[in-house]
Parts: C-alpha cells; sequence; structure tokens
C-alpha cells in the first residue's frame, strides 16, 4: 500500500499547533516510504508506525517498531511534521485515551491521516484487527475490519502543509488535543530514535532507500521494505510479513 493521504482534505492547511513544536527544519520532509509490517512479537504489542526526523546530516527514517504501551487502554498518536511560513516543525508522537490529531499524514498499518483502525481496547485486553495489522499465528484476541482502509491512494506526503496534506483537526480531534492526560513517548521509544539518529543507513538519500524499514521492538529484528531480515549489530535473521495496509 502507498502511504498517503486518502480522504477529503480541507483548502487549508493547519497552524494552530505551532506552539507544540519540538524540532525545526528549514527543508520538507522526505516522501514517506512503502514496507512491510513485521509480524507483532508478542500479545500487548502495539505498532508505532516509522517516521523521518531531523538531525545534523538531515532527514533520517526511524523504523516503524513494535513497543509496549505504558498502561492499559492507552493509544498511540503518531508524530507529524507542519510548515509554519518559514520551516517545518517536528510535533511528537504521545500515547492517551483517544487518538489524536497528526496532520492527516497516512502512516498506514490503521493510521491513515485521521483516526485509527489497528484495533481496540476490550475488558483491559487490546484486540488486534488482523485486516490491518499483522500478528502470526497463535493470537486468538483478534478480530476482522476492513473500515477505513485505504490502499494505493494519492501522492505520499509526510507532512501538513503546501505541496503536502491539507488537512485540519475534527471535533474530536481538537478535544483529543486538548486533553491533559497525554502520556509522553517511553524510554524505549525515545532509545529507538536516538539509536537510529546513529546509522547513515537510515540518512535520506534519494538514490537509495533507507537500510532499515521497520523492526519487531526497539532493538530487536530489522527489516527492509519488503519484510526481509536487514543486517544488524546483534546478528539474527528471519522475515517478515503481512502486505502493506
Amino acid at each position: 500500500m502507498a502511504v498517503s493521504a486518502a480522504f477529503s482534505q480541507d483548502d487549508t492547511y493547519y497552524t494552530g499547533d505551532e506552539s507544540t513544536v519540538t524540532v525545526k527544519a528549514q527543508t520538507a520532509p522526505p516522501a514517506m516510504p512503502e514496507y512491510v509490517q513485521p509480524p507483532c512479537p508478542a500479545d500487548g504489542y502495539m505498532w508505532t508506525p516509522g517516521y523521518w526526523a531531523w538531525g545534523m546530516a538531515g532527514y533520517y527514517w526511524i523504523p516503524g517498531v513494535w513497543v509496549m504501551p505504558p498502561g492499559i487502554g492507552m493509544l498511540w498518536t503518531p508524530g507529524y511534521w507542519g510548515f509554519y511560513g518559514g520551516y517545518y516543525g517536528w510535533h511528537h508522537g504521545y500515547w492517551g485515551d483517544h487518538i489524536g490529531y497528526y496532520g492527516g499524514v497516512n502512516y498506514g498499518f490503521g493510521y491513515y491521516g485521521a483516526g485509527f483502525y489497528g484495533g481496540r481496547w476490550e475488558g483491559g485486553h487490546f484486540m488486534y484487527n488482523t485486516a490491518v495489522w499483522h500478528v502470526g499465528g497463535g493470537f486468538h484476541n483478534t478480530y476482522v475490519s476492513r473500515e477505513g482502509i485505504h490502499e494505493n491512494v494519492g501522492a505520499r506526503y509526510s507532512f501538513n502543509g503546501p505541496n503536502g496534506v491539507h488537512y485540519r483537526p475534527g471535533a474530536n480531534e481538537v478535544n483529543s488535543i486538548r486533553e491533559a492526560n497525554h502520556v509522553e513517548r517511553t524510554k524505549e521509544q525515545v532509545g529507538h530514535e536516538q539509536n537510529m539518529s546513529n546509522e547513515k543507513g537510515q540518512l535520506h538519500n534519494p538514490n537509495s532507500r533507507p537500510a532499515v524499514h521497520s523492526m519487531s521492538k526497539p532493538g530487536g529484528q530489522r527489516f527492509d521494505e519488503r519484510g526481509h531480515a536487514a543486517p544488524s549489530h546483534g546478528g539474527g535473521g528471519g522475515h517478515g510479513g503481512g502486505g502493506r495496509r
């Protein structure tokens, strides 16, 4: 599946969130790459999609990765880039009771620009939507729903703004933005980004793809865009699975 905005967009991009910018860049982030989601490593893990981060050497790809949420009932709102009249600003993702605004950027795997379709919490346990997430065998807390799934539509924009996604938050997203119970990224997520920032193979290069597109968990098995095992410091093998959804 192509990573793209797959729903009707507003004519005006959103700038009302500038106060929460944490990183600034002078150039637009690259298009979102297409890649395969590896299988969930164990019950309880949740998928956090990959994204472009900015460093001294430019943009570098942070692989999508399975992580443990910080608590029962928590859902992940991805971070996003927005344009603010002279620079591109990054908003970190966060955990919360509801999915918030993530710029209209389609990260795939249930995060299609607005809302979330990868699963739901029921009775203190997370239920996986296997039409969207690849969990492999042995999982009993699953269901199948193709609601909201968008495939191979539009460009692969990675930011909100001119020449990117034009999408303003709806009422539910505004309410989620204002909620006070947001939980910051876990230390594993922060470490995941820091570790990948040190790898030259992750730097954006218009003539090549990132070396690692996804991972089984922070510090775990690495996979390329096709879901094949990628070289890692700790070795290891295996193959990912599940088509891009």
